[in-house]
């Protein structure tokens, strides 16, 4: 297994994402779900490690200059980490406080897609982070906290969720880690996209992120950009173990492309089968005459309404204020989700 950590701390300027020449041709003049498709196609079929397998691989993708634990629940960028962790000799075992060991964080927590084999030791979503706070962290989602019930070492927080359209229990990483972790999620959406929908995640709606999740992730996604370590580590990955490759790391503007507000809005010219909001109604018009079934959500996630059609047009009056909303319209041809605003 090849060790490439030295390129983790090499200038920003000198560091630039390598995909293979034609990796991503596939993909080339795409937007929104046929995107996401294509992308999917390219990235699939990676080579699953097994749980066992993560310990050394931590060794090649996290690896800090002085050869510690590049772990991000407790990493202080530019500054001193009040705890740091050895290879090897400091995997957990048992912990009773910050500091004691780091062990196989899951940023998509295993209970979120039922532990099956692929998602489960998937590099793209997972880190070698402090026990003590990985249990902190539990499976709560990432959010934006004001008062924390718990916080860590470097900063991070558990607490009541300040995000608009999120409540409960969620936590917060610090600045320099939010963009990785978001990257993370856009590639879980992607690599898994045909999974998905049948995940008990809290932050899916069938299999979609909900869309006070989508705002946040885009919004994180583009306040922390691709770091040259994130680069790195996806050319590890590919190169040394998975086979595979982040493509929102090697292309940032996929995301918008694909998720938030504008996504929406380039999406009508691209798809299939067309909806479209005019006149306080939303339209629908398919290629072909189909059974159709229509849900709309408001950006806090909660669905304004579901409601199925036969044909190939139809249309809803929408009764609502101005904003984002997610569209989801299955039909006889698959799914399409669609971002419209109002």
């Amino acid at each position: 297994m090849r060790i490439l950590s030295t390129l983790l701390f090499v200038s920003p300027l000198l560091v630039m994402a390598q995909p293979p020449a034609g990796y991503y041709d596939p993909a080339a003049g795409l937007s929104g779900e046929a995107l996401r498709e294509a992308l999917r196609a390219i990235i699939d079929g990676h080579t699953v490690l097994a749980n066992s397998q993560l310990w050394s691989a931590y060794a090649a993708t996290d690896r800090k200059q002085n050869n510690k634990v590049w772990d991000i629940y407790t990493d202080v960028p530019d500054g001193t980490p009040t705890f740091e962790f050895a290879f090897v000799t400091d995997q957990c075992g048992e912990y009773s406080g910050e500091g004691d060991c780091f062990n196989r964080e899951h940023s998509f927590p295993q209970s979120w897609f039922g532990g099956v084999p692929g998602p489960d030791t998937d590099l793209f979503h997972m880190y070698p982070t402090d026990g003590w706070v990985n249990q902190i962290r539990g499976n709560w989602p990432y959010g934006t906290v004001s008062n924390a019930t718990e916080e860590t070492s470097n900063g991070g927080k558990l607490g009541p969720c300040t995000w608009p359209g999120c409540s409960g229990t969620v936590f917060e990483p610090i600045d320099a880690y939010k963009g990785d972790l978001a990257r993370g999620y856009f590639y879980m959406l992607t690599r898994y996209m045909n999974q998905a929908g049948t995940w008990p995640a809290p932050i899916l709606e069938m299999g979609e992120f909900l869309p006070w999740v989508e705002n946040i992730l885009v919004t994180w996604h583009l306040q922390d950009p691709v770091s040259p370590k994130e680069v790195a580590r996806n050319n590890t990955i590919y190169t040394s173990l998975q086979g595979n490759r982040n493509p929102y790391i090697d292309n940032p503007q996929w995301v918008q492309y694909i998720w938030g507000p504008t996504a929406g809005i380039a999406e009508e010219n691209e798809v299939r089968d067309r909806i479209w909001q005019e006149g306080g109604m939303l339209r629908i018009s398919l290629n072909e005459p189909a059974q159709m079934k229509l849900s709309i959500f408001d950006a806090r996630g909660a669905m304004l309404l579901t409601t199925s059609f036969t044909g190939d047009q139809s249309s809803v009056h929408l009764d609502a204020p101005a904003g984002i909303y997610l569209v989801i319209l299955d039909t006889d041809h698959g799914r399409q989700v669609q971002r419209v605003v109002l």
